[in-house]
């Protein structure tokens, strides 16, 4: 994604924050624990959107520093979650001391930086040997409706996963990346699956017309494929990878005197 899509693309969001918060799935749970490990840890999650994947982590006793560059999903984040720790941040330039997290995780979100930027920005605010992880929710194309509704409103870039795997194999700051995969379906009625695809960026910036004419080919596609009150339920792949940083530690960047924080990992203060 150049970066033009990204900024066009990446502003639609603040208008859409609440559909998407309403209609887009969370994450498997072996998939969380498949990412991060079972063991509490500092959890930097990055472009973490509503907090789809924030809840997951805070269950499972991490600790979690949420960041989005988009005012409104976080906004969105924070009533969810409003005993997290969360701030605007972007991947490429992160306002924390080097080393201060166990583990970096990026969901649904690695495409919108970037990763000649993030990734060193990343390595460095990892403790040595810290973990790495990126989690995608793709819809299953590979049954016939959800193909139907691929045509109709785009296909998931699967192709992201390898883009995003290359990037990170090719930089030389991790250790060869682990992969996984798990399956979970969505339980959605016909305002869900409206929503789902409401939230979808590439939708939200089309003119009205034609987003119009996108809605009215889903809709009929529900008719359908829906079963009344049972709705239908959507298949999806979690596609996980997982590496950590092998790099030598970075050196310590101290923080200006005149703006510390509680916390101790920031170096501004966003109060």
């Amino acid at each position: 994604m150049d970066d033009e899509t990204r900024r066009l693309r990446g502003a639609a969001f603040e208008a859409v924050a609440d559909v998407y918060e309403r209609s887009r799935p969370t994450y498997p749970d072996p998939a969380v624990d498949w990412l991060v490990g079972a063991a509490p840890v500092r959890v930097l999650e990055l472009g973490a959107g509503t907090g789809k994947l924030t809840g997951s982590l805070l269950a499972r006793g991490h600790t979690v520093v949420a960041t989005d560059s988009s005012g409104a999903m976080l906004a969105q984040l924070r009533r969810n979650h409003p005993d997290s720790e969360s701030l605007p941040a972007r991947a490429e330039q992160l306002p924390f001391r080097s080393l201060s997290f166990d583990a970096v995780v990026v969901a649904q979100a690695f495409h919108w930086f970037d990763p000649v930027a993030a990734l060193p920005e990343i390595s460095r605010v990892l403790r040595p040997q810290g973990t790495f992880a990126l989690v995608w929710n793709l819809r299953d194309e590979s049954v016939p409706w959800v193909r139907r509704l691929g045509t109709a409103i785009g296909s998931d870039r699967a192709d992201w996963v390898e883009d995003d795997l290359e990037a990170v194999d090719t930089s030389g700051l991790f250790a060869p990346v682990e992969r996984q995969r798990f399956r979970f379906w969505q339980q959605l009625d016909r305002d869900g699956l409206l929503g789902l695809v409401e939230s979808r960026s590439h939708i939200a910036v089309l003119g009205g017309d034609e987003r119009a004419r996108v809605m009215t080919a889903v809709e009929a596609l529900y008719d359908e494929y829906g079963r009344g009150h049972d709705g239908m339920r959507l298949p999806y792949v979690t596609h996980c990878l997982r590496t950590r940083r092998t790099t030598p530690a970075p050196p310590e960047q101290e923080p200006p005197q005149e703006s510390p924080d509680a916390e101790g990992d920031l170096l501004f203060d966003f109060r």
